[in-house]
């Protein structure tokens, strides 16, 4: 039985991917570890905690001996622990780069020192920057322009380092912007959503104008899966939902589905250093037999109501003290 350890494996895309493992490799023993920030949450992995199949440890990335011994006989490691969100990045970027670096640093001494079969780095597109036209490749510079991409793109240069000098069989997956269930309540999908079922506002960055590549987390974690297994050590894949959208298109959608008015709409000031557009090229990745599956408003509108379904999830975390406290500091900031 091989031993896959899934950092950051309550989270979002983690949860998504682990619950994916579970069903595809009846063969592998997963290990969820993970510091259970407020973005962290074993409610997300109820459904699959299991003895024999499925095991949790809490711990920190940056914490040396933790992840000493979570590594210590596991054949693969996903690294999905990660500060992830920019807006955070921008009021306080000590933990983003402590973690999203340092950690990555500690995980790979671990995964060389342990001599892992394969590390698999998740990473995002925003290390290449705003793009004005065409396509991110895989070759292109990073151009790293909040504290968040910035630290991710040190992860992702650490890791290529690791498998160029040390030979460490790392890869890395540089996905787009992801939506579907068990998203935090803080990123713009389950915000739109969740506030609008409270006829509450939309705050809309500018005029909404920024475009963003969406991409359902059932196919992004599918080719975190495909790379994980067939990738070659020491690249990196670009992951994108070939489903470009303004986030007033995507706003208006939310609004459509919910049956709500674009009353509900609230433009606000701009985010400094706020990325126009992402694009991938994922020709690297289709190479490898990859393809979404999921269409843009058919996974909307079942995300919308994965959320309408269950309030209780997303309003726990809503309501939590350290939501509330970083929403009012940089909403007031946004008017």
């Amino acid at each position: 039985m091989k031993t896959l350890i899934v950092t950051g494996g309550a989270g979002f895309i983690g949860s998504n991917f682990v619950r994916r493992m579970v069903r595809a490799y009846p063969g592998y023993k997963i290990v969820v570890f993970d510091l259970l920030t407020y973005a962290g949450n074993l409610d997300n992995l109820a459904d699959v905690i299991d003895a024999r199949r499925v095991t949790f440890t809490q711990g920190d990335i940056r914490d040396r001996e933790a992840v000493r011994a979570a590594l210590k006989g596991a054949d693969m490691v996903v690294n999905f622990a990660a500060e992830s969100f920019v807006d955070r990045s921008i009021l306080e970027p000590d933990s983003f780069i402590t973690t999203d670096v340092l950690g990555a640093f500690v995980l790979l001494e671990a995964a060389k020192e342990f001599g892992v079969e394969r590390f698999l780095q998740v990473s995002t597109d925003e290390v290449y920057g705003s793009v004005e036209q065409g396509s991110s490749r895989e070759t292109d510079g990073i151009l790293p322009n909040s504290p968040y991409s910035a630290s991710k793109a040190g992860g992702d240069l650490l890791a290529r380092s690791y498998a160029i000098t040390y030979g460490v069989p790392v890869v890395v997956t540089r996905g787009s912007n992801t939506y579907g269930p068990y998203q935090h309540p803080e990123k713009l999908i389950p915000l739109f959503i969740s506030n609008a079922i409270d006829d509450k506002p939309l705050p809309v960055y500018g005029e909404g104008n920024q475009v963003r590549d969406w991409l359902h987390v059932d196919d992004h974690c599918s080719a975190i899966d495909l790379v994980l297994h067939k990738g070659e050590p020491g690249e990196s894949y670009n992951v994108g939902g070939g489903c470009e959208r303004t986030n007033m298109q995507v706003t208006s959608l939310i609004l459509k589905y919910l049956d709500k008015p674009a009353s509900l709409i609230k433009h606000v000031a701009d985010r400094p250093g706020h990325d126009k557009r992402y694009s991938l090229n994922c020709d690297k990745l289709h190479g490898l037999g990859w393809r979404t599956t999921k269409q843009f408003e058919d996974g909307l509108r079942e995300t919308v109501e994965w959320y309408r379904d269950n309030e209780n999830w997303w309003r726990k975390a809503k309501e939590s003290s350290e939501y509330q406290k970083f929403s009012s500091e940089w909403y007031s900031n946004r008017k």
